[in-house]
C-alpha cells in the first residue's frame, strides 16, 4: 500500500477549491486522454492500445474509453440517454433517472495531472471517518507516475446544479503497492479521504454505500458512472447492468460488463444487491477499463485483501 499527503491544510484545501472554476470543471477531459494531451508515452499511453500482444488476436487494453468514439460502427455509438422509469435489470448504458441514494453518493471527480485537467467518476462508502471515497487507481496514481493534484469529488453532481451537495479535496491518497509500482490492472484500486465542505463530512451530507471484499465472483452488477467521451457529455449520472463474467482473455483477474459508458467513467462503482427503489448496494467493484476488440465490456477489479487493507488505512485516515 502507497499513500500520499494532498490537501493537508485548510489553506490548501482552499486553494484547490479556488482552483476549480466552473471554466476549469467543463474544460476537464476524462482521464483516458492523458497521453493525448501531454504527448506522453506513460501509463494511460500503455492503456490505449500500446501493450503487449494478448492472447486474442487485434485486442489490446484501453481505459474506459480513451479518445474518442468517432471510428466505432454506428450501432455502438448511437447515444443512449434514455432514462426509464424503472431501472433496467440488463442494460449497456442508460441515464439514472430512479434517483434514491446513488443519485448522491456518486460523483465526478476534478484532478489534475501532467499540467492538465481530467475527470473520473467516484463513490462514497461507509467509513469510520465518514470521508471516504473509492475510485479507480488511476484517478489517483498515473501507475509509476505521479500523484493527481487538485484532486476534488463532487457527489451528485448535476442533480441540481453542478455542485449541489459540496465541493471535497482531498486530504490523503492511497493505492495499492502494485498499482505504484508496476501499473498492475488487477489493482487498479484508490481510495480517498476527503476534506470536509463547509465544515461537514460528506458521509454527513449524501449518505454512502456498502463496501464488499473477497465476495463471490459473478451474478447480477449495476455500474453507475460519469462518462463523458461521446456520445456522453459528462452531465449524467449514467448506469450498466447485467451480469459479471471472468476476463475472458486471462489477462487479469477482473471480472468484465456490459456496458458502453465511455471516459470519465472511471472509478465509478459497481454494486451487487442494488435495489433500485432505494438506490443503494454493495460496492465490490469499479469501472477500470475495455479491451480495444471489445467495446461494449468494461472491466473491474475484484476488491480483495490489497481493497481491503487500503479501505482500512483510509477510512481511519
Amino acid at each position: 500500500m502507497v499513500e500520499h499527503v494532498a490537501a493537508g491544510t485548510t489553506a490548501e484545501e482552499r486553494r484547490v477549491l479556488d482552483y476549480w472554476t466552473q471554466e476549469r470543471m467543463a474544460r476537464a477531459l476524462p482521464i483516458g486522454l492523458l497521453d493525448l494531451v501531454t504527448g506522453r508515452d506513460g501509463l494511460l499511453g500503455r492503456l490505449v492500445g500500446r501493450t503487449r500482444p494478448l492472447a486474442a488476436p487485434g485486442v489490446s487494453r484501453v481505459s474506459p474509453v480513451s479518445g474518442t468514439n468517432a471510428a466505432l460502427p454506428r450501432d455502438l455509438a448511437a447515444p443512449r440517454h434514455q432514462a426509464a422509469a424503472r431501472p433496467d435489470a440488463s442494460t449497456v448504458g442508460s441515464r439514472w433517472a430512479t434517483g434514491g441514494a446513488v443519485a448522491r453518493t456518486t460523483g465526478r471527480v476534478f484532478l489534475t495531472v501532467g499540467g492538465a485537467d481530467f475527470v473520473c467518476s467516484a463513490s462514497t462508502v461507509r467509513s469510520a471517518n465518514k470521508d471516504l471515497v473509492v475510485t479507480a487507481g488511476h484517478c489517483v496514481k498515473d501507475g509509476t507516475g505521479g500523484w493527481a493534484a487538485n484532486w476534488t469529488f463532487v457527489p451528485g453532481y448535476g442533480t441540481d446544479g453542478p455542485h449541489p451537495y459540496g465541493r471535497y479535496p482531498a486530504r490523503r491518497m492511497f493505492v495499492a503497492g502494485p498499482w505504484s509500482s508496476s501499473a498492475d490492472d488487477d489493482y487498479d484500486i484508490g481510495m480517498v479521504a476527503l476534506g470536509t465542505s463547509r465544515g461537514r463530512h460528506v458521509a454527513d451530507v449524501v449518505g454512502t454505500q456498502e463496501i464488499a471484499f473477497n465476495a463471490p465472483r459473478g451474478g447480477q452488477a449495476f455500474g453507475f458512472g460519469y462518462p463523458a467521451d461521446p456520445p456522453y457529455d459528462g452531465g449524467d449520472l449514467v448506469y450498466c447492468a447485467g451480469r459479471l463474467a471472468n476476463d475472458p482473455y486471462g489477462e487479469t483477474r477482473d471480472q468484465g460488463l456490459g456496458c458502453d459508458m465511455t471516459a470519465g467513467s472511471s472509478g465509478g462503482p459497481w454494486m451487487t444487491g442494488f435495489d433500485g427503489v432505494t438506490g443503494k448496494g454493495t460496492i465490490t467493484s469499479l469501472s477500470s477499463f475495455k479491451y480495444s476488440g471489445d467495446r461494449r465490456t468494461m472491466y473491474g477489479p475484484y476488491l480483495g485483501d490489497a481493497a481491503k487493507a487500503l479501505y482500512d488505512a483510509a477510512g481511519r485516515a
